[in-house]
């Protein structure tokens, strides 16, 4: 029997819910922002970032990933509204408790985007379609807001079926009308495929999902390597992905952040990678992870993106030698443009064992950072902090669309 899966995407999320929360915005050209940027609103804010319009805006023209100018250019009505990163995070978790009514198999792909696979539920409330609808109802019910639905036989062709209904659709793509409805379908439509692959298909004469699906996998394989295989089953329509749960094991605890202006001084830098570190091993200590790789990334102005690695000797979650060790790379490394954003992340994870120092001075170092991490669990981010971090502003600003109610990726966003 084939599965079924839903893809439940929320309408323009951020915007809707800000609509659905200040009623004077109601039926207006609305843009999301950062919830960091509201100091930069009406001064030089050239890389402030539309995270989310509302769909009054986009029948003008404005698109996510446009600047404020550009925005405005196309709409100058449009209304700038500054994010709120805790109320979305909570709209989401609230979200999942809905869907887990209908089903235990909910992967909460990001904060706007659910999977669920509904294949051994849904005849408890009678069709997959009748799921969908009473989800549908519930969202409104609850929240006075929309999302559109897309039912197919796996992830990849419930995905698309929901691009396709959007807004506030309900589409369900059956087993024996996958072929005909992706045949004729760009592959740059397809759910998976960027820009780079699209254009390299592109090159060997591949347009349409129907093209991918019909080449020899030799020449894919040739081209491509494995990831070939796994494009010759998108181009038939295949996905033997499954809709899982945040997992208890990950393969890295990293976290990144756009900077609100591109830097050189090295007291800067120092100061946000201090911050960043301090996020990444506060997540490892939260979910009992240790590490033993710390990987630095940097994006110049040109969205050049550079990236380096330290192996460690030993497995860690401290925030200083996460730190140190990022310092480590940069102090390597020849910048030769400023910077516009920086990542620290640790990977080769193990659980920690939670075993007792020998040494004094591991004990102390370990109940600083427990107590550390008590007090911001319990009064925000960064209540207590390290002295040398000393830039003031919260530079967090857009929630990471890999952000999960659950789990590493769950950030705080208070």
């Amino acid at each position: 029997m084939s599965r079924i899966t839903l893809c439940v995407d929320m309408d323009a999320f951020f915007a809707s819910v800000e609509q659905k929360t200040k009623p004077y915005l109601k039926g207006k050209p609305i843009a999301v922002i950062g919830s960091a940027m509201h100091h930069m609103v009406h001064g030089s804010a050239k890389r402030t970032v539309i995270t989310t319009a509302s769909y009054e805006a986009r029948a003008y023209g404005v698109k996510t990933g446009m600047n404020i100018y550009e925005g405005k250019k196309v709409c100058p009505q449009l209304i700038l509204v500054i994010g709120d990163n805790e109320k979305y995070a909570y709209t989401c978790m609230e979200l999942e408790r809905i869907y887990l009514t209908f089903t235990p198999d909910v992967e909460v792909y990001s904060i706007d985007e659910a999977f669920l696979d509904i294949t051994a539920s849904y005849h408890l409330f009678g069709s997959p379609e009748t799921v969908g609808m009473a989800i549908k109802k519930a969202v409104k019910d609850r929240f006075g807001i929309t999302c559109t639905i897309g039912i197919g036989p796996n992830k990849l062709i419930a995905k698309l079926a929901s691009d396709i209904q959007k807004p506030d659709g309900l589409k369900w793509i059956k087993p024996e009308d996958v072929r005909d409805t992706i045949e004729d379908l760009p592959i740059k439509e397809l759910w998976g495929i960027g820009q780079k692959i699209s254009a390299i298909l592109g090159t060997m004469g591949i347009k349409t999902c129907g093209e991918l699906g019909r080449i020899p996998l030799s020449v894919l394989r040739n081209r491509f390597g494995i990831i070939g295989i796994r494009l010759k089953a998108m181009g038939l329509g295949l996905d033997d992905s499954p809709v899982t749960r945040e997992p208890e094991d990950a393969k890295s605890i990293g976290h990144s952040m756009t900077l609100p202006k591109d830097i050189w001084d090295r007291r800067e830098i120092d100061a946000y990678l201090l911050r960043l570190s301090e996020m990444v091993g506060r997540r490892a200590r939260k979910n009992g992870f240790i590490g033993k790789v710390i990987s630095l990334v940097i994006r110049y102005p040109d969205f050049e993106t550079f990236s380096k690695q330290k192996t460690l000797k030993d497995f860690t979650n401290d925030t200083h030698v996460i730190y140190l060790s990022a310092m480590d790379i940069i102090n390597s490394i020849r910048l030769r443009d400023k910077i516009r954003l920086l990542g620290v992340s640790l990977s080769t994870l193990t659980r920690d064992p939670l075993q007792l120092s020998l040494f004094k001075e591991s004990r102390r170092r370990k109940s600083l950072l427990q107590t550390m991490d008590r007090i911001n669990d319990r009064y925000g981010d960064f209540t207590l902090t390290w002295g040398s971090y000393k830039i003031q502003e919260d530079n967090s600003g857009v929630i990471s669309p890999a952000w999960r109610p659950s789990g590493v990726r769950c950030v705080n966003v208070k």
